[in-house]
Formats: structure tokens, sequence, C-alpha cells
């Protein structure tokens, strides 16, 4: 539904958005990451033509959005970070106006927009004036405006900054409804709204991807077998029995002498191998050792701020 190639945004010599490739399938949630600043709001302005690229292509449902714009923004509903609404407009005359400047026929306004207005749950505030809604129910309209003409894809930026817990998650479960009947570009800060949301993660560090998988797959290690280890060392050091074998990493060591907890990285089966003999060999008792999971939160500070972005590793992992 959506293919991104190489696309590149310049400001002066300034790189916001640096080679990005992607794909993303139909009827699936794309959770677009990365720190401020990192050229997310930026790619999402480029897909719905708002920006143009300085280079790269990129296609939506089939047209490209250099030569065929016009019928790009057909397919496209955009929900920006801040709602393009009229607070002195009613809900009603809002979305009726939208639907006019999306080009909906005449003929189908009124069920697009009883439609909508039931899938948002605004329908008991459809003769509200916009101004007086909350700050969720403002939200919902944002989300309506962008659904009135029926788009294939939904691109939303930050759909829940500034809502309460509850509002957060009736926006979640709207959006994964919504994901039935359209493809969705997600962009947040609350990382567990993208684990409960996303099937599929881009994270973007300095304008460059540098993980696009699923989210399954991230949080399991990727190609990195994780396990969370319990030991009994015996007198010899157990940071260098396991940090003699190439490829390992420690982290999250908990508790000292007798008995210490850690998380255990290993690349392949012949390293797990290794480590674990040379373990044995020095005397080391296992007393768990379980298959882990890493925190998204956890696989997006590493990729952003830790030895993957510091060695300015573009690539993706698959």
């Amino acid at each position: 539904m959506i293919e991104v190639k190489n696309l590149t945004k310049m400001y002066g010599n300034l790189k916001a958005v640096d080679h990005l490739s992607f794909e993303v399938a139909k009827g699936e949630i794309l959770g677009l990451l990365g720190p401020n600043g990192a050229g997310k709001t930026t790619t999402m302005r480029i897909l719905t033509c708002f920006l143009p690229a300085t280079d790269g292509t990129a296609t939506v449902a089939g047209y490209d959005i250099f030569e065929d714009s016009v019928e790009v923004r057909r397919r496209i509903g955009y929900l920006p970070e801040t709602p393009p609404l009229y607070p002195e407009m009613t809900v009603t005359s809002y979305l009726d106006f939208m639907a006019g400047i999306r080009e909906v026929p005449y003929g189908k306004v009124r069920s697009r927009l009883n439609d909508v207005l039931e899938r948002t749950s605004l329908t008991d505030h459809r003769h509200r004036i916009i101004g007086t809604l909350s700050k969720g129910y403002r939200q919902r309209v944002g989300l309506a405006q962008a659904l009135i003409h029926d788009p294939e894809v939904l691109i939303l930026d930050e759909p829940t900054v500034g809502l309460d817990p509850n509002q957060i998650i009736e926006i979640r479960d709207l959006i994964q409804n919504l994901s039935k009947d359209h493809t969705v570009i997600l962009s947040t800060h609350i990382l567990s709204e993208v684990q409960a949301a996303c099937g599929k993660v881009a994270i973007i560090n300095e304008g460059r991807l540098v993980a696009v998988d699923s989210v399954e797959h991230l949080t399991s290690g990727g190609d990195v077998t994780l396990f969370r280890v319990a030991l009994k060392p015996a007198t010899v050091d157990w940071r260098e029995t396991f940090a003699s074998v190439p490829g390992v990493e420690l982290s999250h060591v908990g508790g000292e002498g007798k008995h210490v907890t850690f998380d255990l990285r290993v690349p392949n089966a012949e390293t797990y191998d290794k480590v674990f003999a040379a373990a044995v060999a020095k005397g080391h008792i296992f007393t768990e050792i379980t298959p882990a999971r890493a925190s998204l939160e956890e696989v997006f500070r590493r990729l952003t701020v830790g030895e993957t972005a510091q060695n300015g590793n573009g690539g993706t992992v698959q």
C-alpha cells in the first residue's frame, strides 16, 4: 500500500530525512518512532504531499507522490499533531464542510457523515460546537475529518498527545478498529501504545532508518537471542567468563556474591554453546535460563542512544 525508497529531504545543509526506505502492507499499522527532531513529521508531510522531497521516491496505493500527488491526497486521511479544526463550527457542519473539500459525492455525504460519527463515537455530540468539546473529543473530530472521504491510508501524527489515560485507551482501540479497513501510519512518543496497537515499527534516528521490523521480532531480540540467566558464580569472576566469548552482551545485572541475575544476548547457536561451555568449565552453576524479551522502550533507547546509534548504523533490522 505504501512504498518508500531512498527518501531524502534537505533544508539547506541540514539533512532532515536521509535515504529512508520501508514498506507498509495493506491493513497494517506501522508505528513511526524516533527522538524529537528525528524526521518523523517531515516524513509524514512528504507522504501526504504537504512537503516535496529532495530525492527518492514514494508511492501510496500505487500512485507516485511526485507525479500523481492529487490522486495520493484523495487516498490519504491525515491527522496532524494539532487537528485542523474550526472551534466556532458544530461537529456536523465542520465535517460536512470537510466532505466538500474532500470531494465526497453529494449523494454520499449523509451516509459518510453518519458512518464517521458512529465510528468515532461522536453521534451524541454531532450538534455541539467544537470549541466546547474536551480535548479527547476534539481529537475524535480530527480523526473523523481524516476519515470522511473513506481513504485507503491514514497518517496520524501524535493522535493521543495531551489525552488522559482513559482517552488514550479509547483512541488506541479506535485506531486498531480502523485498521480493518485502512492502512495506518502512526507516530507517537508513547511506546506502550505502539506496542499495543502496531504490528510493525520503523525507528528513525537523525533522519536515518535504524530499524524496521515487527514489534514481536524487535522485542524478542531480532536475530539475537535474549535470555534471563540466574547464576551461582564460583570464585573466578563470572564477568570474565562470559566476556571471553566474542559477541556476548550482558545487561540488567542484579545481585552480587553467591547469586547474580542478568540478561544475556547471544548472536547465534554456536555462540550459545561456547558461552555456556565456558561457564560450566569454570564451575558456575545455572539456577535459571529463561528466554527473555526486551521492552520496546529498551529497544528504542538502544537503537537511538546506544551502540547502534553511536556507530551511525543506518541499516534495517529485518
